[in-house]
């Protein structure tokens, strides 16, 4: 979400005006419309003060996106990954050897 959708939505949501919320962060209406306009970007501090006036917190979860690594390239790495899937069977064996889910196993010990 961009900011200054995250900001439209947070003072809507606090049933704010746009004067209320300025007077409540330290800042003022005008700055506050161009920053959900989108002609201004409010800096990190900014928009966490803002946020925390209006009553909001800010939660940040990272993820890492994989962009392959220096000593393969993406495109090799695929490669790479395709002729390790070639290397196992395409088709499975026509009867069942392994036991069934939820059924008693006959042991060896028992017969």
């Amino acid at each position: 979400m961009q900011a200054a959708q995250l900001l439209r939505t947070a003072r809507r949501r606090a049933g704010l005006t746009l004067r209320e919320l300025g007077a409540l962060a330290g800042t003022s209406h005008s700055t506050l419309a161009a920053y959900e306009s989108g002609s201004k970007t409010p800096n990190v501090a900014t928009l966490d003060r803002v946020l925390e006036a209006a009553g909001f917190s800010t939660d940040v979860t990272l993820h890492r996106r994989h962009r392959g690594s220096a000593a393969l390239p993406r495109g090799d790495e695929l490669a790479a990954v395709l002729e390790l899937a070639a290397e196992f069977p395409s088709r499975h064996s026509p009867t069942l050897d392994a036991p069934v889910f939820g059924r008693p196993t006959e042991r060896a010990d028992q017969r």
